[in-house]
């Protein structure tokens, strides 16, 4: 494998900082961001770097059955419940959904201290 190709849900004060670092890392292939604010600081980071943008996530994922992993930083079930409903519908077995917290714990071992999220886990 000569890189991971990653979705990421979610372009906030979580998804963007996490946006940076799979940007910068030469063996990401960032394929797609959602949010349904693209005001939102992760999706300007998107498209300065070339990366396709939407505020349909699931627009996103139909369209990349091919995707390693979607990183899915809303901190919404509701969200990671239709992920999982549309890999099913789908028939994807390769795609790996990553919750918000390990995508946090992640970042945190990076950093070498825990990073923490403004947002709650209610609306989307």
């Amino acid at each position: 494998m000569k890189s991971i190709s990653v979705l990421v849900i979610g372009a906030g004060e979580t998804g963007a900082p996490l946006l940076t670092q799979l940007l910068d890392a030469p063996f990401v292939d960032v394929r797609g961001v959602a949010d349904l604010d693209l005001t939102r600081p992760g999706i300007a980071l998107a498209r300065a770097r070339g990366v396709a943008v939407s505020d349909d996530f699931e627009a996103l994922v139909k369209a990349g059955p091919d995707v390693d992993v979607i990183i899915d930083v809303t901190g919404v079930p509701a969200v990671r419940e239709r992920l999982r409903t549309l890999m099913q519908q789908g028939g994807n077995t390769h795609t790996v959904i990553v919750h918000e917290r390990v995508a946090l714990l992640m970042m945190s071992l990076g950093a070498g201290q825990l990073v923490e999220t403004r947002h709650a886990e209610s609306g989307y």
